[in-house]
């Protein structure tokens, strides 16, 4: 399609060093998007992230004029029910090992207001009107489709596109990776 592309695992995920935040994660996004800048020297930024990776892409896309779009996978419009009961969800982040570091986080207190801090409703909001496509599975155990179509709403000018049958992975389902390449394939066809 034209596009030079770069993919990362978050600190804390796969064999990425580190343990999980939302301000880790915020930050690794920002360093892969200035490496890539170094690298590459791109006339522009597209995102495509999935998941919680496409929350925290709705948030760092939100406050860096670079990232000139952005493409949203099952992402969950905001982290409530994680900062509802952030010790639980600490634990959970144990288990699954996002966390694997003892002791860590050193203060909780501040660990557990990321979960409130970072808003990707709100950054929906401020990422327009730059393009944003927002697809979700309408099948979605994870992350219910309300949280789609409150990004979409509050961007005002969004592309939302529900899967029928699809469930939580979208980058699995060769339907929704369809879309994602369409849409990529106008932006590029909107700067050319």
């Amino acid at each position: 399609l034209g596009w030079v592309g770069m993919t990362f695992t978050f600190r804390g995920c796969g064999a990425s060093e580190g343990d999980f935040s939302l301000q880790g994660w915020v930050d690794d996004l920002r360093a892969a998007i200035d490496h890539l800048i170094e690298e590459e020297n791109p006339s522009g930024i597209w995102l495509v992230g999935t998941n919680t990776g496409g929350s925290i892409a709705t948030c760092v896309a939100a406050d860096d004029p670079r990232v000139r779009g952005a493409a949203l996978l099952s992402p969950r419009a905001d982290f409530d029910d994680w900062a509802a009961q952030p010790r639980r969800f600490l634990e959970h982040a144990r288990e699954i090992g996002a966390i694997r570091t003892p002791g860590f986080p050193k203060n909780f207190d501040e660990w557990a207001r990321e979960l409130r801090r970072f808003r990707p409703v709100d950054a929906a909001r401020r990422f327009a009107p730059r393009p944003l496509l927002v697809m979700h599975g309408d099948d979605d155990e994870s992350v219910p489709t309300a949280d789609a179509r409150q990004l979409a709403e509050a961007h005002g000018a969004a592309e939302l596109r529900l899967i029928v049958g699809a469930g939580h992975r979208l980058r699995h389902d060769p339907r929704a990776i369809a879309v994602l390449l369409g849409w990529l394939d106008r932006q590029r066809s909107e700067v050319d």
